[in-house]
């Protein structure tokens, strides 16, 4: 039933020919349905009847103009219609001057001062109430019995002790830490914690290390290392004159020499690789025999020699001599291994030793009377000897110089040289206008981090896949068949 009424409402809406402002207008002429006339709907509640007249409409506007009138007094301080139009608009001539002129103390404050500055233009409340505060009945007793002491003329005790401290000279620097740290003076000097003459530590600087820590009390010390920085490299490094963007034609040409030399080194590497991963050739593939004498390589060394010397017997016709067995330094001429020495053979012997010993003695004694008239010379060799040690020293000081400028193995990969950033001659530019930019700001601080060996080389993360590939055939390409 209801569709037959919205069509003949519709239609009899389209013949008047009402045409509203908005979806909610309503034709006057129009027959008011059961809703709309107040009847209200069968199903609804009795007690909603109480919206209904002039009372309800009164409320409701009531209750719109009461939130109307927050609004003003929290947005803009009180009712727009008591404001002058001067603090409601301002005067736009088209020239940024004359509207600084005409609008001068008008200006808009930044959005960032908006939003820190409260919401509501309504003053918060002074008089907080005694409850709200712990002790707070307390306090205002204490706070009005100190008022009417101090226009007696009693000052509390914390007010006059500091006011005796002031009355005082300045301690003079150096003293005891409980004069620098004691309670809060004004005329205390200002010092710096971090510095080794903080007053802080003066208190345990008599005490002893192992006292200090065994009580936790002495300060962990920073490490030497950190105190160095890790490379001597600057942290900008100027580049060379061929890099510029009018760069003379010397500087170029070495620019382009460097960068050649590079090139050249990274393409025989490149080749040496290739030759040491190629497959050998037919002619040089290894055979059974170059197989079997790289197997017995060093096997028949022996053999070789007892060979060579049977050769050169045979050409020479006689044997060679045998050296004769080395005489026992214990055994004395015409006396037999295993027999004992007489008594005379023994005091031979000693004899002997003495007069060897005593020949040893005048020579070196000799050599020293002669080394007497050879100063000149062993000077000259001491000389050359130290000259020979500082050369020596100062080389291994520059080395290891050298070798601290250079970027160290900080990780699983070795650092590598960036790239150049060059332009060849044809592609340099005749003004700053048509100059092609050349590298990345980006990369070139990362790489001078690598090679000022604050972080270690990095590679760029491979995607690695956790499971291999499945490939399915779908049902719907299955069944096309050709």
């Amino acid at each position: 039933m209801a569709a037959p009424e919205t069509a003949a409402g519709g239609a009899a809406e389209a013949a008047s020919g009402f045409l509203g402002f908005g979806p909610s207008s309503r034709d006057p002429g129009r027959q008011r349905s059961r809703r709309a006339g107040g009847l209200g709907a069968r199903s609804r509640k009795k007690g909603w009847k109480r919206w209904r007249g002039p009372e309800a409409q009164l409320g409701r506007e009531l209750g719109c103009w009461l939130e109307e009138a927050a609004a003003e007094l929290r947005h803009l301080g009180g009712p727009v219609s008591e404001k002058p139009n001067e603090g409601l608009f301002f005067v736009d001539t088209g020239n940024e001057v004359k509207d600084l002129k005409q609008n001068r103390g008008k200006e808009k404050p930044l959005r960032i001062d908006l939003i820190l500055q409260p919401d509501s233009k309504v003053p918060p409340p002074k008089d907080i109430l005694a409850h709200q505060i712990p002790n707070g009945r307390k306090l205002k007793r204490k706070q009005r019995l100190w008022e009417q002491l101090a226009e007696e003329g009693v000052v509390p005790r914390k007010e006059r002790l500091l006011q005796e401290k002031l009355k005082k000279p300045a301690a003079a620097k150096g003293s005891s830490v409980e004069a620098a740290c004691g309670s809060p003076s004004p005329a205390k000097e200002f010092y710096d914690i971090w510095s080794d003459s903080n007053p802080l530590d003066q208190a345990l600087a008599s005490k002893d290390s192992w006292f200090l820590e065994q009580t936790k009390k002495q300060p962990v010390k920073r490490p030497d290392r950190l105190k160095k920085a890790p490379s001597q490299l600057p942290a900008v490094e100027v580049i060379s004159p061929g890099g510029s963007y009018n760069p003379t034609f010397q500087s170029h040409q070495a620019l382009l020499l460097q960068a050649h030399e590079i090139e050249l080194k990274r393409q025989k590497a490149e080749e040496k690789l290739q030759r040491q991963l190629n497959f050998p050739t037919a002619a040089e593939a290894p055979t059974q025999e170059t197989v079997f004498r790289e197997q017995c390589e060093g096997l028949l060394e022996e053999d070789s020699g007892d060979e060579e010397g049977q050769a050169r017997v045979a050409e020479e016709g006689e044997p060679p001599e045998k050296e004769p067995p080395a005489a026992d330094s214990a055994s004395a001429p015409g006396v037999a291994a295993g027999e004992k020495k007489t008594e005379r053979q023994r005091k031979k012997e000693k004899a002997a030793k003495r007069l060897k010993s005593r020949e040893l003695s005048e020579k070196a004694a000799r050599r020293r009377r002669q080394e007497l008239f050879q100063l000149r010379s062993i000077g000259l060799q001491v000389k050359r000897r130290e000259a020979e040690l500082l050369r020596r020293k100062q080389a291994r000081q520059a080395q290891r110089e050298a070798e601290a400028n250079k970027p160290k193995r900080l990780g699983r990969l070795k650092y590598e040289d960036p790239d150049l950033d060059l332009q060849l001659s044809t592609e340099l530019a005749d003004s700053l206008r048509t100059l092609k930019p050349e590298g990345s700001i980006l990369k070139d601080r990362f790489k001078s981090l690598q090679k000022r060996n604050i972080i270690e080389p990095r590679e760029r993360a491979k995607f690695k896949r956790k499971y291999r590939l499945k490939y399915v055939e779908k049902r719907a390409f299955r069944e096309i068949t050709l």
